[in-house]
């Protein structure tokens, strides 16, 4: 049998205060749930999460169900979160069943680690700068930008890494060519792949290619946060997160949990574009999220003899970042080597190409990648992020 989100509600009355449990989702073998405790301190929150932790496992335990992973996130009047206490890991459904992992964080006092579910540390604190990309509507070429931006990072010397939050149409695995790697869990912590100096994580090579995750908010927020908190980064100068389109769950789960340095929103030169990432760009702002910039993707399609079209016509996304007043970052066209190189999982080709068209996306791509630079550099002095550096030669 599988847990549910109303048997897990029923064991959970009697261990938690009244009212206090917010909402419960459960997804597989993963189940998180949300709860409200006013003017509670670490102690007892660890209690709380402690209890409903044993609760819900003996719960899988009567009915044999699994339990990979359970989360308890504490949240104030705001709907911040306010603490996250993991126990356990997302697993690859091939993996063997091994002896329960030595636990890496304390524990409450006066409870027994359960066989497999172990509480994770926070992984992401080692990650000096967390950069969003995100667009109003899809079909933008936002994977496109958010992967080439870390590829173009990646080959300046920087210790990248990619998050594919994309939870309904995950688009890494084929642009990245994960196709003959599997996932693996070590230590109770997803590993991530590397490839074209990227370490990347997607659920696209978590779940079956072909299986559509017909799931609702709850269920992609505790997606988002076991892909980005139980992924085994090390140490990053960057970590880019591919959202969604829209303003849904999971942008609203990235900036309640993660300390973003900032956000890039790509659009294309159509008006009609433009009014769906100028509702992103409000979305951002409200989260009180920094605005990097803009990037105008699709900018105009560039044929092998160099001639250049302006298929969506041009400059559009610019003049949306003049009127918002955020930085324009630069233009990325459409050409068909960058078709080609997406398809077969090669991004590093888009910045060395050799004919006329190869090198104005190559250029094009550096200037991208270096404007984003700076931006991040300026929005970290200000968020007081920025180190001073010795250099010795």
């Amino acid at each position: 049998m599988a847990l549910t989100k109303d048997t897990i509600k029923s064991v959970l009355a009697p261990v938690l205060p009244a009212g206090s449990l917010l909402w419960v989702s459960v997804c597989e073998t993963y189940a998180s749930i949300k709860v409200q405790l006013p003017g509670a301190g670490e102690a007892e929150m660890n209690k709380a999460a402690s209890g409903a932790r044993e609760a819900v496992a003996a719960l899988a335990a009567r009915d044999g169900a699994a339990l990979d992973s359970f989360i308890v996130e504490f949240v104030d009047h705001a709907g911040s979160s306010a603490k996250t206490v993991r126990f356990g890991a997302m697993r690859n459904a091939a993996e063997r069943p091994a002896a329960a992992p030595t636990p890496t964080t304390s524990q409450p006092a006066g409870h027994t680690p359960i066989p497999g579910l172990a509480p994770q540390p926070a992984p992401l604190a080692n990650i000096r700068h967390v950069i969003a990309v995100g667009a109003g509507k899809g079909g933008v070429g936002k994977s496109t930008v958010a992967l080439n931006v870390a590829v173009g990072l990646a080959r300046r010397g920087f210790a990248v890494g990619l998050l594919d939050a994309d939870i309904y149409g995950p688009s890494m695995p084929t642009m990245l060519g994960l196709a003959s790697l599997d996932a693996v869990v070590q230590r109770g912590m997803l590993q991530p792949f590397y490839t074209h100096g990227v370490k990347c994580m997607t659920i696209g090579k978590l779940v079956d290619p072909d299986k559509a995750l017909i799931w609702r908010g709850p269920m992609a927020h505790g997606a988002f946060k076991q892909l980005s908190e139980q992924t085994e980064w090390g140490e990053l100068d960057y970590l880019v997160i591919d959202l969604p389109p829209g303003t849904g769950d999971v942008a609203l789960t990235m900036a309640q949990s993660l300390a973003l340095t900032g956000a890039v929103i790509v659009c294309t030169p159509q008006k009609v574009a433009q009014d769906d990432a100028v509702r992103a760009a409000r979305m951002f702002s409200q989260l009180n999220v920094p605005i990097l910039g803009v990037v105008e993707n699709m900018s105009s399609f560039v044929g092998d003899d160099g001639k250049v079209y302006d298929i969506f016509g041009k400059g559009g996304a610019q003049q949306m970042a003049q009127k918002l007043s955020v930085p324009f970052l630069g233009e990325v066209p459409i050409t068909m080597s960058l078709r080609a190189n997406s398809d077969a999982g090669n991004p590093t080709a888009n910045f060395t190409g050799s004919d006329s068209a190869g090198k104005r996306l190559g250029s094009a791509l550096e200037e991208m990648v270096t404007n984003l630079e700076g931006q991040i550099a300026l929005t970290a002095m200000k968020q007081g992020k920025s180190r001073p550096k010795l250099t010795i030669s």
